[in-house]
């Protein structure tokens, strides 16, 4: 497969963009609502699937879209393409505060493995699919479920990260321990499964969940410093309940809140 070449640049610091520069007759293709902005000459349209033509019979695009849908995204994601006659840009802004990690699949062996909600946009040629665990343990207690997705073919892929990004590169049969929702993708050589933290305290009082990921090199894997559900754990926590909030930042809660121009009483 060839995807097609496309130039890009990252922009910003904790809530990044990446904008593509797109030669005529070139395109990207993204998740929806990723998009930012784009040059007059850049059509979007709505696609089935992934866009990679892999298979252009109907039942290959049935296929390619139903796969999305094991991962838990859309039918459809869209294509931009440029049809000027110079070059053009489009961005697409990152979901929520962390990094944007572009992927080579080229310099990846063709394939990148990564968590289900990671991806953010790809040259158009790159295959968006599912990624199948062979082991049961890994599908009942991943955390990201029994599927992942892979990134497959020979151009440029996006990623996003919540946090901080860390890349670790294990020498052959080195394991890095991660919990699971901190995984944000790693090459297809790496040996992904899972671990039971063991010992009662650890299990009844250690708050980190009853199970670890355990990734064996040789290879390269992104870790994410905030999980999207963290974060959203942590806001859902401080959601005021019954009309009435926490009080957090003041020792005195509602006469606080008084005190510092909240009249809600």
């Amino acid at each position: 497969m060839n995807a097609h070449e496309i130039d890009y640049e990252i922009y910003g610091e904790e809530m990044q963009y990446v904008e593509i520069e797109l030669d005529p007759q070139e395109a990207v293709v993204a998740e929806a609502g990723s998009f930012m902005m784009m040059d007059s000459d850049i059509k979007m349209d709505t696609i089935f699937g992934d866009g990679s033509n892999q298979d252009n019979s109907v039942l290959g695009k049935i296929f390619s879209a139903g796969k999305r849908v094991l991962t838990g995204e859309s039918l459809f994601m869209t294509a931009f393409l440029n049809v000027g006659q110079g070059k053009k840009q489009v961005s697409f802004a990152s979901p929520y505060p962390g990094k944007i990690k572009a992927i080579d699949l080229s310099e990846e062996n063709g394939k990148f493995i990564c968590q289900k909600d990671a991806f953010l946009c790809a040259a158009k040629g790159v295959s968006v699919g599912i990624e199948f665990s062979k082991r049961l343990g890994r599908g009942l207690f991943g955390g990201e479920g029994f599927i992942m997705q892979k990134l497959e073919g020979d151009g440029m892929a996006f990623v996003h990260a919540g946090g901080t990004l860390a890349k670790k590169v294990l020498a052959p049969g080195e394991v890095l321990k991660v919990d699971t929702g901190c995984i944000v993708g790693f090459s297809q050589t790496v040996d992904y499964d899972i671990e039971f933290v063991g010992g009662i305290r650890n299990t009844v009082f250690g708050g980190e969940g009853l199970f670890f990921a355990t990734l064996r090199g040789p290879g390269t894997v992104y870790i994410q410093s905030l999980p999207f559900s963290r974060l959203a754990g942590r806001v859902l926590a401080s959601v005021p309940r019954g009309g009435k909030d926490k009080g957090e930042g003041s020792i005195l809660g509602t006469l606080g809140d008084i005190v510092g121009g909240d009249n809600r009483f």
